[in-house]
Protein backbone atom coordinates (compact mmCIF):
# COMPACT_ATOMS: atom_id res chain seq x y z
CA UNK A 1 0.00 0.00 0.00
CA UNK A 2 2.78 2.40 1.02
CA UNK A 3 4.72 1.50 -2.10
CA UNK A 4 1.68 2.27 -4.26
CA UNK A 5 1.18 5.63 -2.56
CA UNK A 6 4.84 6.51 -3.01
CA UNK A 7 4.67 5.56 -6.68
CA UNK A 8 1.66 7.83 -7.15
CA UNK A 9 3.45 10.70 -5.41
CA UNK A 10 6.51 10.27 -7.61
CA UNK A 11 4.29 10.18 -10.70
CA UNK A 12 2.57 13.40 -9.63
CA UNK A 13 5.90 15.08 -8.97
CA UNK A 14 7.23 13.96 -12.35
CA UNK A 15 4.11 15.26 -14.07
CA UNK A 16 4.39 18.59 -12.24
CA UNK A 17 8.03 18.98 -13.28
CA UNK A 18 7.12 18.12 -16.88
CA UNK A 19 4.24 20.63 -16.96
CA UNK A 20 6.28 23.47 -15.48
CA UNK A 21 9.19 22.61 -17.73
CA UNK A 22 6.90 22.71 -20.76
CA UNK A 23 5.45 26.06 -19.69
CA UNK A 24 8.93 27.50 -19.19
CA UNK A 25 10.06 26.22 -22.58
CA UNK A 26 6.95 27.67 -24.25
CA UNK A 27 7.43 31.01 -22.50
CA UNK A 28 11.07 31.14 -23.59
CA UNK A 29 10.11 30.42 -27.19
CA UNK A 30 7.79 33.44 -27.35
CA UNK A 31 10.25 36.02 -28.59
CA UNK A 32 10.32 38.89 -31.02
CA UNK A 33 7.78 40.73 -33.06
CA UNK A 34 6.20 40.37 -36.46
CA UNK A 35 5.18 43.11 -38.87
CA UNK A 36 1.78 41.93 -40.09
CA UNK A 37 2.52 43.45 -43.50
CA UNK A 38 4.39 40.18 -44.07
CA UNK A 39 1.13 38.21 -43.87
CA UNK A 40 -1.15 40.93 -45.25
CA UNK A 41 -2.94 38.65 -47.73
CA UNK A 42 -3.67 36.10 -45.01
CA UNK A 43 -4.83 38.87 -42.68
CA UNK A 44 -7.23 40.03 -45.40
CA UNK A 45 -8.65 36.52 -45.78
CA UNK A 46 -8.91 35.50 -42.12
CA UNK A 47 -7.34 37.86 -39.61
CA UNK A 48 -8.14 35.80 -36.52
CA UNK A 49 -6.72 32.55 -37.89
CA UNK A 50 -3.63 34.36 -39.14
CA UNK A 51 -2.97 35.99 -35.78
CA UNK A 52 -3.36 32.59 -34.14
CA UNK A 53 -0.72 31.25 -36.55
CA UNK A 54 1.57 34.18 -35.69
CA UNK A 55 1.21 33.39 -31.99
CA UNK A 56 1.73 29.67 -32.61
CA UNK A 57 4.93 30.48 -34.53
CA UNK A 58 6.33 31.92 -31.30
CA UNK A 59 6.00 35.67 -31.73
CA UNK A 60 4.93 37.83 -28.80
CA UNK A 61 4.71 41.34 -30.33
CA UNK A 62 3.01 42.63 -33.47
CA UNK A 63 3.10 45.64 -35.72
CA UNK A 64 -0.12 46.34 -37.61
CA UNK A 65 -0.43 47.54 -41.20
CA UNK A 66 -4.14 47.30 -41.82
CA UNK A 67 -6.02 50.39 -40.65
CA UNK A 68 -8.96 51.79 -42.62
CA UNK A 69 -12.17 53.64 -41.75
CA UNK A 70 -11.37 53.66 -38.04
CA UNK A 71 -10.79 49.90 -37.86
CA UNK A 72 -7.86 47.52 -37.73
CA UNK A 73 -8.44 44.62 -40.10
CA UNK A 74 -12.20 45.33 -40.00
CA UNK A 75 -12.24 45.29 -36.20
CA UNK A 76 -12.79 48.25 -33.92
CA UNK A 77 -9.69 49.30 -31.95
CA UNK A 78 -11.12 47.76 -28.77
CA UNK A 79 -12.09 44.51 -30.53
CA UNK A 80 -8.64 44.23 -32.08
CA UNK A 81 -6.96 44.84 -28.72
CA UNK A 82 -9.09 42.14 -27.06
CA UNK A 83 -8.31 39.64 -29.80
CA UNK A 84 -4.58 40.23 -29.48
CA UNK A 85 -4.78 39.81 -25.70
CA UNK A 86 -6.64 36.51 -26.07
CA UNK A 87 -3.83 35.25 -28.30
CA UNK A 88 -1.10 36.55 -25.98
CA UNK A 89 0.11 39.01 -28.60
CA UNK A 90 1.13 42.56 -27.67
CA UNK A 91 0.35 45.56 -29.91
CA UNK A 92 3.56 47.58 -30.13
CA UNK A 93 3.56 49.61 -33.33
CA UNK A 94 1.38 50.30 -36.34
CA UNK A 95 2.09 51.65 -39.82
CA UNK A 96 -0.29 54.49 -40.62
CA UNK A 97 0.42 55.41 -44.21
CA UNK A 98 -2.86 57.25 -44.80
CA UNK A 99 -2.27 59.84 -42.08
CA UNK A 100 -2.78 63.52 -42.88
CA UNK A 101 -2.66 66.62 -40.73
CA UNK A 102 -6.46 66.63 -40.85
CA UNK A 103 -7.17 63.02 -39.84
CA UNK A 104 -4.22 62.54 -37.49
CA UNK A 105 -6.01 63.31 -34.23
CA UNK A 106 -8.77 60.74 -34.78
CA UNK A 107 -6.34 58.19 -36.16
CA UNK A 108 -4.06 58.58 -33.18
CA UNK A 109 -7.00 58.18 -30.81
CA UNK A 110 -7.83 54.87 -32.53
CA UNK A 111 -4.20 53.76 -32.37
CA UNK A 112 -4.09 54.54 -28.67
CA UNK A 113 -7.39 52.72 -28.04
CA UNK A 114 -5.99 49.61 -29.73
CA UNK A 115 -3.12 49.58 -27.25
CA UNK A 116 -0.22 50.58 -29.50
CA UNK A 117 2.80 52.53 -28.26
CA UNK A 118 4.34 53.64 -31.55
CA UNK A 119 2.69 55.44 -34.46
CA UNK A 120 4.86 54.75 -37.51
CA UNK A 121 5.00 56.77 -40.73
CA UNK A 122 5.93 54.08 -43.30
CA UNK A 123 6.67 56.40 -46.25
CA UNK A 124 6.58 60.18 -46.83
CA UNK A 125 2.89 60.94 -46.17
CA UNK A 126 0.25 63.08 -47.79
CA UNK A 127 1.12 62.29 -51.41
CA UNK A 128 4.86 62.84 -51.06
CA UNK A 129 5.80 59.21 -51.74
CA UNK A 130 6.66 58.11 -55.28
CA UNK A 131 6.94 54.58 -56.64
CA UNK A 132 8.24 53.92 -60.15
CA UNK A 133 6.78 50.56 -61.17
CA UNK A 134 8.90 50.27 -64.33
CA UNK A 135 12.18 50.80 -62.47
CA UNK A 136 10.86 49.29 -59.21
CA UNK A 137 12.29 52.28 -57.38
CA UNK A 138 11.04 54.58 -54.65
CA UNK A 139 11.46 58.25 -53.91
CA UNK A 140 9.64 61.37 -52.84
CA UNK A 141 8.37 64.61 -54.28
CA UNK A 142 8.46 67.86 -52.38
CA UNK A 143 11.35 68.93 -50.19
CA UNK A 144 12.90 67.30 -47.17
CA UNK A 145 12.15 70.54 -45.33
CA UNK A 146 8.43 70.04 -46.05
CA UNK A 147 8.65 66.45 -44.80
CA UNK A 148 10.42 67.56 -41.63
CA UNK A 149 7.72 70.16 -40.96
CA UNK A 150 4.94 67.60 -41.43
CA UNK A 151 6.68 65.10 -39.14
CA UNK A 152 7.22 67.79 -36.52
CA UNK A 153 3.50 68.58 -36.47
CA UNK A 154 2.60 64.89 -36.36
CA UNK A 155 5.10 64.39 -33.54
CA UNK A 156 3.42 67.11 -31.51
CA UNK A 157 0.05 65.48 -32.08
CA UNK A 158 1.44 62.04 -31.16
CA UNK A 159 2.89 63.36 -27.90
CA UNK A 160 -0.46 64.91 -27.04
CA UNK A 161 -2.15 61.55 -27.71
CA UNK A 162 0.31 59.65 -25.52
CA UNK A 163 2.06 57.99 -28.47
CA UNK A 164 5.58 58.01 -29.90
CA UNK A 165 6.13 58.90 -33.55
CA UNK A 166 8.59 56.96 -35.69
CA UNK A 167 9.60 57.27 -39.34
CA UNK A 168 10.33 54.07 -41.28
CA UNK A 169 12.99 54.15 -43.99
CA UNK A 170 13.45 52.53 -47.37
CA UNK A 171 16.62 52.93 -49.42
CA UNK A 172 16.07 56.35 -51.00
CA UNK A 173 16.26 58.22 -47.68
CA UNK A 174 19.92 57.17 -47.41
CA UNK A 175 20.87 58.56 -50.82
CA UNK A 176 21.51 62.17 -51.81
CA UNK A 177 18.52 63.82 -53.44
CA UNK A 178 18.59 66.36 -56.30
CA UNK A 179 19.64 69.06 -53.81
CA UNK A 180 22.54 66.99 -52.52
CA UNK A 181 20.77 66.27 -49.20
CA UNK A 182 20.59 62.84 -47.60
CA UNK A 183 16.96 62.86 -46.35
CA UNK A 184 17.47 60.61 -43.33
CA UNK A 185 20.39 62.75 -42.13
CA UNK A 186 18.31 65.90 -42.50
CA UNK A 187 15.45 64.44 -40.49
CA UNK A 188 17.77 63.15 -37.77
CA UNK A 189 19.44 66.54 -37.46
CA UNK A 190 16.46 68.84 -37.85
CA UNK A 191 13.51 67.21 -36.07
CA UNK A 192 13.45 67.22 -32.27
CA UNK A 193 14.00 63.69 -30.90
CA UNK A 194 11.26 64.44 -28.39
CA UNK A 195 8.88 64.53 -31.37
CA UNK A 196 10.34 62.00 -33.81
CA UNK A 197 12.54 58.94 -33.78
CA UNK A 198 13.07 56.15 -36.28
CA UNK A 199 12.27 52.59 -37.23
CA UNK A 200 15.35 51.34 -39.04
CA UNK A 201 14.68 48.78 -41.75
CA UNK A 202 17.96 46.85 -41.83
CA UNK A 203 17.29 45.39 -45.27
CA UNK A 204 16.73 48.77 -46.92
CA UNK A 205 19.73 50.34 -45.18
CA UNK A 206 21.85 47.50 -46.55
CA UNK A 207 20.24 47.90 -49.99
CA UNK A 208 21.24 51.57 -49.96
CA UNK A 209 24.83 50.50 -49.15
CA UNK A 210 24.71 52.43 -45.89
CA UNK A 211 26.10 51.16 -42.59
CA UNK A 212 23.58 50.75 -39.75
CA UNK A 213 26.28 50.79 -37.08
CA UNK A 214 27.75 54.01 -38.43
CA UNK A 215 24.31 55.59 -38.03
CA UNK A 216 24.01 54.22 -34.48
CA UNK A 217 27.33 55.87 -33.64
CA UNK A 218 26.46 59.18 -35.27
CA UNK A 219 22.89 59.33 -33.95
CA UNK A 220 22.81 57.18 -30.81
CA UNK A 221 19.47 56.31 -29.29
CA UNK A 222 17.36 57.39 -32.26
CA UNK A 223 16.39 53.99 -33.72
CA UNK A 224 13.69 52.63 -31.39
CA UNK A 225 12.44 49.73 -33.53
CA UNK A 226 14.23 47.65 -36.15
CA UNK A 227 12.72 45.85 -39.11
CA UNK A 228 14.63 42.59 -39.40
CA UNK A 229 14.64 40.89 -42.80
CA UNK A 230 17.45 39.27 -44.72
CA UNK A 231 18.80 39.66 -48.25
CA UNK A 232 19.49 36.69 -50.52
CA UNK A 233 22.26 36.45 -53.12
CA UNK A 234 19.97 38.01 -55.73
CA UNK A 235 19.26 41.00 -53.49
CA UNK A 236 15.71 39.81 -52.73
CA UNK A 237 13.94 39.67 -49.38
CA UNK A 238 14.75 36.50 -47.45
CA UNK A 239 13.80 34.94 -44.10
CA UNK A 240 16.01 35.97 -41.20
CA UNK A 241 19.19 33.90 -41.13
CA UNK A 242 18.87 32.79 -44.76
CA UNK A 243 20.71 35.70 -46.32
CA UNK A 244 23.87 37.78 -46.15
CA UNK A 245 23.10 40.51 -43.58
CA UNK A 246 25.34 40.30 -40.52
CA UNK A 247 22.64 40.61 -37.88
CA UNK A 248 24.91 39.47 -35.04
CA UNK A 249 27.23 42.40 -35.57
CA UNK A 250 24.28 44.80 -35.71
CA UNK A 251 22.69 43.21 -32.64
CA UNK A 252 25.89 43.81 -30.66
CA UNK A 253 25.09 47.52 -31.04
CA UNK A 254 21.49 47.29 -29.87
CA UNK A 255 21.91 49.57 -26.86
CA UNK A 256 23.81 52.18 -28.85
CA UNK A 257 21.00 52.31 -31.40
CA UNK A 258 18.29 52.77 -28.76
CA UNK A 259 16.36 49.74 -30.02
CA UNK A 260 13.46 48.77 -27.77
CA UNK A 261 11.69 46.33 -30.10
CA UNK A 262 12.35 44.53 -33.35
CA UNK A 263 9.89 43.27 -35.95
CA UNK A 264 10.46 40.55 -38.52
CA UNK A 265 9.21 41.73 -41.89
CA UNK A 266 9.40 40.18 -45.34
CA UNK A 267 7.72 42.29 -48.00
CA UNK A 268 7.58 39.44 -50.51
CA UNK A 269 8.39 35.72 -50.58
CA UNK A 270 9.84 33.81 -53.52
CA UNK A 271 10.25 30.34 -55.03
CA UNK A 272 6.95 29.05 -53.70
CA UNK A 273 7.60 29.95 -50.06
CA UNK A 274 4.41 31.08 -48.31
CA UNK A 275 4.49 34.02 -45.86
CA UNK A 276 3.20 31.89 -42.99
CA UNK A 277 6.04 29.45 -43.67
CA UNK A 278 8.60 32.25 -43.96
CA UNK A 279 7.72 33.68 -40.53
CA UNK A 280 8.47 30.30 -38.92
CA UNK A 281 11.88 30.14 -40.60
CA UNK A 282 12.61 33.71 -39.51
CA UNK A 283 11.63 32.94 -35.92
CA UNK A 284 14.12 30.10 -35.78
CA UNK A 285 16.70 32.40 -37.34
CA UNK A 286 16.10 35.01 -34.65
CA UNK A 287 16.89 32.52 -31.90
CA UNK A 288 20.02 31.24 -33.65
CA UNK A 289 21.33 34.80 -34.10
CA UNK A 290 20.64 35.67 -30.47
CA UNK A 291 17.65 37.97 -30.63
CA UNK A 292 15.59 37.88 -27.43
Amino acid sequence: MKKSILNNIFKCLALTVFIFGSIATYAQSKVGGLALYTVRDDMGTNAKATLQAVSDAGYKNIEAAGYADGKFYDMSPVEFKKLLKSLKLKPISTHQGSVTLENADQMMADVKAAGFKYFVIPVPPMGMFEFNREKMSMGMNGTVEDLANILTTLGEKANKAGLKLLYHNHDFEFKKNADGIVPIDYLLENVDPKLLNFQMDLYWVTKAEANPIAYFNKYPGRFKIWHVKDMDEQGRFAPVGKGSINFKNILDNKELSGMKYYMVEQDMTFDGLKPLEAIKISHEGLKEIGFK
